[in-house]
Parts: structure tokens; C-alpha cells; sequence
């Protein structure tokens, strides 16, 4: 069951910096006095020379390092609106995409979704010194004047596209500081959002991948580094380049626990197949000859042998030794797993059966754009799918799917229902990618895409900005994979994507910060008689509810009818909602329902606490916990 709320408000995003004290509590409480850490007892719990206090120590450091350890601790009160108009078969889909900044997004999503994303991928400006992005800096504003400036909302709620992008261009003298400013509470949340066996893979080029190795050992934990691909992002040189051809990206592969993640086997293909055959009708199967020498020095690697046709050799290769001992060689002929060649007379190699072999291939750090694609094919594959004005609209640095296709295959299964999320989602390669491969394999992958509403540089009368651009591409995607006939698996009836946009909250919150005399407290209170605003959508507030009792987006909601008035349930009917209007004769309907939950306004009842506290009580007596903002 999902946390309950105890307080009328609904409440703000958790802090991390909460989190991680608490958790710090929970290990080491002998630590804490009053609420605060006691250094000194910290020392001794854990021994005096893996604290440190100051001084000189490794570290990555740059202006601005502690602001953005603030906007990270800085909680949300916004939500995500439902948005049917732009979704594909919003009430089955299982796939998300979101409108929206993502820092916010993703401290909207952090409680519902902790812990649960088995597969992070994010593509972030490469600062090349033209890159546009946002990177919080107004700390001396109010949370209100920030969150009002982040969604930057305009009449009918659509956010605006103004007001939201700077330059971080390579003459500031905060260029590298800007950056990293900007990825530091990104990369923080992404990590809380991994599973325990979850993994991040995040595309750079040199201009920033120094500095995020070090910031991503920070937040992840130098343990948790996997590896550094090396991919080939382009089929042919550039001659027009002044130093040398820049061809390759890097991807950081990193953990959320080394110890418990491991990449998947690749698929061999047809061409490594082929090296087994079974020329000697082994009975246990196809083979291959490896070689029974090596350079390593072996004490036992340097006896004679003998052909089966007679003939005497020495010993291995010159510089070179048996792998193995003279003993073990006796016994792998005996079993008929040393192949003499066809007529016997060759140097000796030992049989790999196919059978015996990893059922796979081993990953490596080199990814090829013969494997994986390059730049060219990700824009043919984008214009494909989206009817661009111009071709001067096509971004200048898509991915292909089969790249990202790749790290699905490394790091999810078919089998579940694994969260894939990629929070700097462009044009929706990632979506894509989830959608062809389910499609291949069967999965049941489920991807969220978070997207500002960036401008695109031209105009057109087309696409106004890249989350639109995104939204037409997944539908395409989804039109083509329908329409495809041969495909093994299709894709279950109803798939599609539910669209949201990252809004104010659909409650009040209280401001008591802002008030100077008690004729504004009494205002105030007066207000908060009712939680939502006015004229607050019930779709609306129900998903924000939902996000914040740690349900997912893509929860089935059944509607319901109680004694003629609407409701809604959620988790096979463990939590019922209601939010819209109540009576009397409801009460006796619900308990009988037996939910674990019941949510409601304090507006729905109308002003008659009598038919609050009576619903209070009954559910008190049968067992049902009773929640009411």
C-alpha cells in the first residue's frame, strides 16, 4: 500500500537532502542530536579517518556547485496535467510522454517512481558553446517567482515559449560552471529513480565528458562506473575538419548498484554462428578450434605431444606455453575434445562447443555504426516518420534507434514490464526504439519521455517547437508498426502514449510566509477552506493525487458510479477516490467495497461536517484509512 498524507495540503515534492538524512538516521542514530548531525558522533561511529572535515581532498568544484544543491533541495508543488487532446489511446496506453522542464518533472515524478526505472538513457547539450538551455540561476527569487518562472504558464495554461532558454556560450567565464550547474540535480534525481539493478547511459562528446565522469562519480559513486562507450556517430570522415574528424561520441554507462547489475548477452550473429561446424560428427554438436597456446608463461606448459598420425611435437610455438598442464591435456583428448585436424598430423586445438559457449555475445566498448548506426541514418529515419517544411528543420544530432535499441537489449527483458524514461527526449528516438523492440522480441517495456517545449530555430507553420515534433513522430511510429504485417509480435490492442504538461498544482498551497497582519491570515484561511481551486479539473486534481500517493501514470483508473454520483478506483479497488460530490447514501456502497483507501475533498461535502465526520467514523470501524484534502 502507498503512503498516506496526514495533513489537509497536498504536499510539495520530497527533498532529497530528507531523504538522505533520514536514511542516514535510520543506520546511524547515535549520530544525530536534536535533529542534527553531531560530527564528533559521526567520527566515532565510523571511525575517525573515513570522515573528513576539510582541507585538501579530491573533489570536483566550480561556481555555483552549492546553488545547485539547493535548487535540488528546493521541493515542487507542480504536477502534470493529463492532456487527451494530444495522447494516443490515453486510458490503455502504456508509454508517457511530457510536455515540460525536466528538473521539475522529475521532482514531480520522483515519489511515484522511485527506485523503479530499470533503464535511464538522456542525450543533454553537448555545451558546444551554441547550446541553448536552461540552467537555474535567480537564486535570490521566491519559490513562488521560480516555479511561476520554470512553467511560465500563459492564460489558457499552455506553457509559454518565451522566457526560457539562455546561451551558454564559451566566452562566459562560467562556461563549464553552467553546465555542470545544470546536469548536478538532474543526474541526482535520475539516480533515486534507478533500480536497485537499473543503469544510466548518457551521451557526451569532449567537450564536457572529463568533468561528467567526475560529477557522475560524485552523484553515482566511482564504484558504479561501468564502462565509457566508444560510439562510431558518423560512416565517413570529414574532410573539412581543421584538426582531425571528430567521429565518435562517448556514452557513460553507470549503476545505480554495480554489484547487483550486469550487462545482457548480445545476440550472436549469423556470421559468428557459422564458425561452429561439425566436421568429426561430435556428438555433442558444432564446434570451433581454439587455440591451445599462449604467450602468458605457464610452468607446465612446455611438454611434447603426439599426433595421432605418429608425429612428435616438441612442444608449443616458439615464445609461447600450453594452457594447460600436461595432465588435463591427456584427459581432453581422451574425451575427444582435442582436434588433431582432418588428417590428424596438425598442432592440437581444443573444441569450444556451441552448446558449452555463453548463449550470447559479451557486450564491448566499441559500438560501430555498422552495428549501432550513425547521424545520417537518424535523420533518415526522423524524416520518415515527420513531414518536415524544410529540410533545414532536422535536428543536426538525432540518434539512431538501434543505438538505443542496443542499450535496451544490454539492460532490460522481455519478459516484465520494465520503465524505461529518457528526460532530454528531442525528437522521441527513445520511445521508438521501446516501440520497434517490443515489437521484435515481444517486451512489454514502458517508456516515459520528458520534453521542453523547445523552439525550433526556423520558422514554419508546421512545428512550433521539438515536444510537438516528438508527439508526431511516436504516432507515426505507431501507425507504422500496426500497419506492419510482418512482425511476429504486435502491439497489444490500445497501445499508445498518454501526453501530460508540466502545471501549477490544481490545490492551494498555503502561503504563510506572505502574511504580515491578521486580516490576511483570516484571508488566507478563508481560501483554504477549500484544497483546490477554483474551477480545478476532477481528471486533473485525480492524477496529481495519484503522483501523490506513489501511483505511476500509467495506473489503470476504473470509473465508477456510488449511489449515482461518480468515483473512481484505482489498484484493483484497494483506493477509491471521490471528487466530485458526496451523500449520505454513498457511505454504506463504499465501505462495502472494502478498499484499503478512501480520498476525498473537503468540497464534496458541501459544508456538512456531519456527512465528513459520519464517512470518518465508518470508515474507522471497518478498517479503511480515510484520507481528505
Amino acid at each position: 500500500m502507498k503512503e498516506d498524507h496526514t495533513d489537509k495540503e497536498v504536499a510539495a515534492s520530497p527533498n532529497p537532502a530528507d531523504l538522505k538524512r533520514r536514511a542516514l538516521q535510520d543506520l546511524v542514530p547515535e549520530a544525530f542530536t536534536e535533529g542534527r548531525i553531531d560530527i564528533a558522533a559521526l567520527k566515532r561511529a565510523l571511525g575517525e579517518d573515513f570522515v573528513v572535515d576539510g582541507g585538501e581532498r579530491y573533489r570536483l568544484d566550480w561556481v555555483g556547485k552549492s546553488e545547485a544543491y539547493k535548487v535540488l533541495q528546493t521541493p515542487t508543488t507542480a504536477t502534470l496535467r493529463p492532456r487527451r487532446d494530444q495522447s494516443v489511446n490515453f486510458d490503455t496506453a502504456s508509454h508517457v510522454f511530457i510536455e515540460g522542464e525536466n528538473l521539475e518533472t522529475l521532482k514531480v515524478l520522483q515519489k511515484a517512481y522511485f527506485g523503479k526505472v530499470k533503464l535511464i538513457y538522456i542525450d543533454p547539450p553537448y555545451n558546444t558553446g551554441n547550446d541553448h538551455f536552461v540552467y537555474p540561476d535567480r537564486f535570490q527569487e521566491s519559490k513562488e517567482d521560480y516555479l511561476k518562472r520554470i512553467n511560465e504558464l500563459d492564460d489558457d495554461g499552455s506553457l509559454m515559449r518565451e522566457g526560457f532558454f539562455r546561451k551558454n556560450s564559451r566566452e562566459s567565464g562560467h562556461y563549464h560552471s553552467n553546465w555542470l550547474r545544470m546536469m548536478l540535480p538532474r543526474l541526482y534525481i535520475a539516480r533515486n529513480l534507478l533500480h536497485e539493478q537499473g543503469v544510466i547511459f548518457v551521451s557526451c562528446d569532449d567537450n564536457e565528458v572529463h568533468n561528467l565522469r567526475c560529477l557522475m562519480d560524485e552523484i553515482f559513486g566511482a564504484e558504479s562506473f561501468i564502462a565509457t562507450v566508444i560510439w562510431q556517430k558518423v560512416y565517413s570522415p570529414k574532410n573539412t575538419a581543421r584538426h582531425f574528424s571528430e567521429d565518435h561520441d562517448f556514452i557513460l554507462v553507470y549503476a545505480r548498484n554495480a554489484d547487483q547489475w550486469s550487462p545482457k548477452l548480445l545476440q550472436r550473429s549469423a556470421e559468428m554462428e557459422a564458425r561452429y561446424i561439425n566436421p568429426d560428427h561430435d556428438h555433442r554438436g558444432k564446434w570451433k578450434p581454439a587455440d591451445l597456446s599462449a604467450r602468458n608463461y605457464y610452468s607446465q606448459g612446455t611438454y611434447s605431444v603426439q599426433c595421432p598420425s605418429g608425429r612428435i611435437i616438441d612442444g608449443p610455438p616458439s615464445g609461447r606455453y600450453w594452457v594447460v598442464s600436461k595432465e588435463k591435456f591427456t584427459q581432453l583428448d581422451e574425451d575427444g575434445r582435442i582436434w588433431w585436424g582432418k588428417d590428424g598430423d596438425s598442432a592440437p586445438a581444443v573444441k569450444r562447443f556451441l552448446s558449452e559457449v555463453k548463449q550470447g555475445k559479451v557486450p564491448q566498448t566499441l559500438w560501430t555504426y555498422k552495428e549501432v548506426g550513425h547521424t545520417q541514418k537518424a535523420k533518415k529515419e526522423l524524416i520518415s516518420l515527420v513531414d518536415f517544411p524544410s529540410s533545414e528543420l532536422v535536428f543536426d544530432t538525432p540518434k539512431p534507434t538501434q543505438l538505443i535499441r542496443r542499450m535496451l537489449q544490454l539492460a532490460t527483458t522481455a519478459d516484465e514490464p520494465e520503465i524505461v524514461m529518457d528526460f532530454f527526449a528531442g525528437s522521441g528516438t527513445t520511445l521508438e526504439a521501446v516501440l520497434r523492440q517490443n515489437a521484435e522480441d515481444g517486451g512489454q517495456r514502458q517508456c516515459i519521455l520528458v520534453q521542453l517545449p523547445e523552439p525550433l530555430d526556423k520558422d514554419n507553420s508546421e512545428f512550433s517547437d521539438i515536444a510537438q515534433v516528438a508527439r508526431t513522430r511516436i504516432r507515426a511510429v505507431l501507425d507504422d508498426i500496426k500497419q506492419s504485417e510482418d512482425l511476429v509480435n504486435k502491439l497489444p490492442d490500445g497501445e499508445g502514449f498518454k501526453a501530460y504538461a508540466l502545471a501549477p498544482s490544481n490545490f492551494r498551497q498555503w502561503r504563510g510566509e506572505d502574511i504580515r497582519t491578521g486580516e490576511e491570515l483570516a484571508e488566507q484561511v478563508k481560501l483554504f477552506m477549500q484544497s483546490e481551486k477554483d474551477g480545478a479539473d476532477p481528471e486533473a486534481m485525480l492524477h496529481e493525487l495519484l503522483l501523490k500517493i506513489g501511483y505511476e501514470l500509467t495506473t489503470p483508473v476504473e470509473p465508477l458510479e456510488i449511489a449515482g454520483h461518480p468515483a473512481q478506483a484505482v489498484d484493483q479497488g484497494k483506493v477509491l477516490f471521490i471528487l466530485e460530490s458526496s451523500t449520505e447514501a454513498m457511505i454504506d456502497p463504499l465501505i462495502e467495497r472494502k478498499p484499503e483507501l478512501i480520498v476525498t475533498l473537503d468540497s464534496v461535502f458541501q459544508g456538512s461536517d456531519q456527512l465528513k465526520t459520519n464517512l470518518s467514523l465508518q470508515c474507522r470501524d471497518a478498517g479503511v484509512r480515510f484520507q481528505c484534502f
